[in-house]
């Protein structure tokens, strides 16, 4: 093998290692405080929390609501609405909440300068999304979502 071929094949091969590490690297670093997306019971569907349309709770992308009218976007398909793939924070906040109790995702900590945002998923995504998505189901500073017949608020907060 000619001694261009070799270096640039090492070079190659070095940029590639690089490129992994600078993926894999980010969901390690940890600074601050952590954030946790939390889903607390506010309710169950048909007593006044979901909407006044009868719609069951679903909240359809686009439309609007105010804070007493507010619907909850449809969270008990999770296959369907919200992939464990997708949204594995408010899906593990959900799986951990009951109707009496709040539960909570693992924590998610901020990299240094900004840096981890850029290369990993955090739970300000998934509520960007859901906010995106279903714009009728937020409530302040939260998501009202159904899932087995009960609405839960969904929000990032740093108390566990």
């Amino acid at each position: 093998m000619r001694r261009v071929t070799r270096n640039f094949l090492l070079a190659m091969g070095i940029i590639v290692v690089l490129l992994l590490a600078l993926g894999a690297l980010p969901s390690y670093l940890r600074t601050g405080d952590p954030y946790y997306m939390t889903a607390t019971p506010v309710g169950e569907v048909g007593n006044g929390t979901a909407n006044a349309t009868g719609s069951g709770g679903l909240a359809t992308p686009g439309g609007t609501a105010t804070a007493a009218t507010a619907t909850a976007a449809n969270g008990s398909v999770v296959a369907a609405d919200l992939s464990e793939r997708r949204y594995p924070y408010t899906t593990a906040a959900l799986a951990n909440a009951t109707a009496d109790s709040a539960g909570q995702s693992e924590p998610y900590y901020r990299g240094p300068v900004g840096v981890k945002g850029a290369f990993t998923h955090s739970p300000f995504d998934e509520y960007d999304s859901l906010v995106q998505q279903y714009d009728a189901a937020v409530d302040g500073d939260g998501v009202r979502v159904q899932q087995d017949g009960t609405v839960y608020r969904l929000a990032v907060t740093q108390t566990p």
